[in-house]
């Protein structure tokens, strides 16, 4: 008998809060790593960091995710979905507690870097459940929760950590208290959702690395090129927003880049909410053309130092985020074999996390040298050129399956033809 990992169908009759609870280990996650973004001046204010310090805190926390998808991507494919989602979001709790006791910047690097593990453990695991929890004819429904959990988890948590260090008491503590609470209710809430993986012995501990199966080779392609485009500029908005959104708005107040990342973020979820009918192709054609305009124009706002140009290019920022992401979640969850489900998206978010990561701290060095205007310019005008050969590709890819789709209804009207 094979000893092979699969979901089982009736694991799949989730209830609704199973599912939803599933999506909000991912929003969860994003949120976590987003709500440091405005406490990173306080933290240089009050340890006297350099920049360069605090985008190698930044990296290590990017480091960790990466680290973890590499080694235990494929864990939740034998050892189950629901235990490897605990184990992420004990991690989780773990990083939180040492924010809260943080004394230094050592502290730091160890709290980013046991972030970044767990939240590399549970977001393949919770990736992979979200596709076999839905229950209904719609699959994309999956990535839709996904994409809007992923982008509300940003943006909510870009705004509540600038909320809290603005009036909270305690503003380097406060932030991590809250996360922690939301975590131990997740975490009770997890306990009761049921398992979808069966058929593999959950005794074991085997580590694989994330793959990708030849057969799908060109939908991942297209997928991780989508997502590479959506997150590459998430990572450098979120490096350089805290310095940009004051200096155009004329304020010194923490809440300047809180909601301007609410406004991309928040922006990003709305496009999966209008759009399910929609080809993943279109979607990620869409994402394109909004992040070529949202980055042309926010460079543009930025070298003429106009607000309202920056905060409408955020806005667009945000729709191609939400359609890149959307298209590409769809993409990659349609052609992931159901028995390797976990390590395909281990495989998709570690392209993604390295896109959001490492652009976001080669800028962190650069802009001591080009400063912050400058350093989105061209970093931006990268993103745009990868943007477009992204549209290129999901544009060839949807024209093949136009074809593909109108070939067999033009051979049956041939047929009957001759027949007549």
């Amino acid at each position: 008998m094979k000893n092979e990992t699969s979901a089982a169908p009736s694991a799949r009759r989730a209830s609704g809060l199973a599912f939803a609870l599933t999506a909000g280990v991912i929003g969860l996650c994003l949120a976590a790593s987003a709500m440091p973004s405005p406490l990173y001046k306080l933290y240089a204010a009050t340890w006297h960091l350099q920049t360069s310090t605090v985008t190698l805190i930044y990296a290590t926390y990017c480091f960790g995710v990466l680290v973890s998808l590499l080694v235990f991507g494929r864990v939740s494919d034998s050892w189950g979905r629901r235990p490897v989602i605990l184990l992420g979001l004990l991690g989780l709790l773990a990083s939180m507690v040492i924010f809260m006791v943080a004394g230094g910047e050592a502290w730091l690097f160890a709290a980013r870097a046991v972030q970044g593990l767990a939240t590399g453990i549970a977001i393949s695991a919770a990736g992979a459940a979200l596709l076999e929890l839905y229950q209904g004819g719609n699959p994309a429904k999956a990535s839709l929760y996904n994409v809007v959990a992923s982008a509300l988890g940003v943006g909510v948590g870009g705004l509540l950590g600038a909320v809290l260090v603005q009036y909270a008491p305690g503003p380097l503590v406060t932030p991590f208290i809250v996360l922690a609470a939301l975590i131990v209710l997740l975490l009770l809430g997890m306990l009761t959702v049921p398992e979808t993986v069966t058929g593999a012995s959950r005794t074991g501990f085997r580590i694989a690395a994330p793959g990708v199966p030849r057969q799908i080779i060109t939908p991942f392609t297209l997928a991780v090129l989508g997502i590479t485009c959506a997150w590459s500029i998430i990572g450098i908005y979120l490096g350089l927003v805290g310095t940009l959104a004051p200096a155009l708005l004329h304020t010194k107040s923490s809440l300047a880049a809180g909601l301007a990342i609410l406004a991309l973020g928040g922006t990003s979820a709305v496009p999966p909410l209008l759009t399910q009918r929609m080809a993943p192709a279109v979607q990620i054609v869409w994402g394109s053309v909004a992040l070529t305009g949202g980055i042309a124009l926010m460079a543009w706002s930025l070298a003429n130092e106009t607000a309202a140009g920056f905060i409408t290019a955020s806005v667009i920022i945000g729709v191609g985020v939400g359609f890149g992401m959307f298209g590409s979640l769809r993409t990659v969850g349609a052609a992931a074999p159901p028995d390797r489900r976990a390590q395909v998206m281990a495989a998709f978010y570690l392209v993604a996390y390295a896109a959001i990561s490492l652009p976001a701290i080669a800028a962190g060095f650069t802009v001591r040298l080009l400063g912050a205007t400058q350093t989105f310019q061209v970093f931006g005008m990268g993103i745009i050129v990868v943007s477009l050969g992204t549209l290129a590709l999901a544009a060839a890819r949807q024209r093949a399956a136009t074809r593909a789709a109108v070939a067999p209804a033009g051979a049956v009207q041939g047929a009957a033809g001759r027949a007549s």
